[in-house]
């Protein structure tokens, strides 16, 4: 079984959308299908027809939403953490070819790679987590083993020291 771990940004972001998508944006576009029905043939109603595909879409995430805030854990930071790679970390790794990457560990309900953010199923996460700065660790990947040299590790974002 997958880590059903969130962090309590992710986990308020994931709620914030909950919110939104059942007080207000379901609303919305349930007056517009109420709106295109009561015009009349709604077989040729373009309007009708896309609002109440919209209204499926809106309604499929939710129950998704609904089922998956309840079942996430969220993990807060400890200042016990320090020094040491856990979830929710911000880690600096440098290759041999001298190469930088910044990465968070995260919940799938997060990843989001243009960010840096990876879940603590991927292999790189799991080599990491446990490790200290200076140490190195070995990632599997398809093309081979790939050697990483841990430069960093904090609990506040690299860029905004607020997250």
């Amino acid at each position: 079984m997958k880590a059903m771990l969130i962090t309590r940004k992710g986990w308020q972001a994931l709620d914030k959308e909950l919110k939104y998508l059942w007080k207000e944006y379901r609303p919305e576009i349930t007056k517009k299908v109420q709106e295109a029905a009561a015009q009349g043939d709604r077989s040729e109603n373009a309007d009708y027809t896309y609002n109440k595909r919209l209204l499926r879409q809106i309604d499929s995430r939710v129950r998704y939403l609904v089922k998956r805030v309840e079942e996430l854990q969220i993990v807060d930071y400890s200042p016990q953490q320090e020094g040491k790679v856990f979830f929710g970390a911000w880690i600096e790794l440098e290759n041999e070819a001298g190469e930088i990457v910044q990465y968070r560990i995260v919940g799938k309900d997060e990843l989001d790679t243009k960010l840096g953010y990876i879940t603590i199923d991927s292999p790189m996460a799991r080599a990491l987590i446990g490790k200290q700065v200076d140490d190195e660790v070995v990632v599997p990947t398809p093309l081979g083993p790939k050697e990483w040299y841990i430069n960093k590790i904090q609990y506040k974002s690299f860029e905004d020291p607020q997250n």
